[in-house]
């Protein structure tokens, strides 16, 4: 008992070190801009030092999406608390559309701005996107009792994460009903619930 005490105070330093360091970051990024800012003015501002800042994010533009797990976990909840009776694509539609929304308040409309005009936020806001699809491919093997996923799966789940992408332009609402109308003529032949 008496070892659980200093693992517990490791992890809040962590933890308060990592917010730290992100309330750091951010502000110097809102501020100035991504590219003005260097890794050592964050670990300056956090009172750390760039190794530091280093242990807890990879790279600079981590900083900016320093919620990925969070991001992924959301996704799967869609699928497997989606209510009953609803498709996956309605359960992913309404989900999107609530992220759109939330990135909508402050300070999350200025994140966004700041990742959208940043061509190397842009870039690897995609590539960290498109990781998820590996979990979204394995919650739907598993909603259909499959023990590998199927060729359908596979490109459903790789044409459903490219909707919030091109949600990015325009009216994301808009885009995102489309993306899914369209999506749906195929995968409504495959999905259960939508026969």
């Amino acid at each position: 008992m008496v070892n659980d005490v200093p693992a517990g105070r490791r992890e809040r330093k962590k933890t308060a070190t990592r917010t730290a360091i992100l309330e750091a970051a951010t502000t110097l990024f809102l501020d100035r801009g991504f590219d003005a800012v260097t890794v050592r003015e964050i670990a300056d501002k956090a009172d750390v030092t760039p190794k530091t800042v280093f242990a807890h994010f990879p790279r600079k533009e981590a900083l900016v999406f320093s919620t990925e797990g969070e991001q992924r976990d959301r996704l799967v909840a869609a699928v497997t608390n989606r209510a009953p009776g609803a498709t996956i694509s309605e359960a992913l539609k309404a989900h999107y559309l609530a992220e759109i929304d939330m990135l909508q308040t402050e300070p999350m409309n200025r994140i966004l701005a700041l990742a959208q005009g940043t061509p190397s936020l842009v870039e690897y806001a995609e590539r960290m996107w498109l990781r998820h699809e590996d979990a979204l491919i394995a919650v739907l093997t598993e909603e259909f009792k499959l023990t590998e996923p199927s060729e359908e799966i596979r490109f459903y789940a790789r044409f459903a994460l490219q909707i919030p992408l091109m949600a990015r332009q325009g009216d994301p609402e808009s885009a995102v009903e489309i993306g899914f109308r369209l999506l749906d003529q195929g995968w409504a032949r495959y999905d259960p619930a939508q026969q």
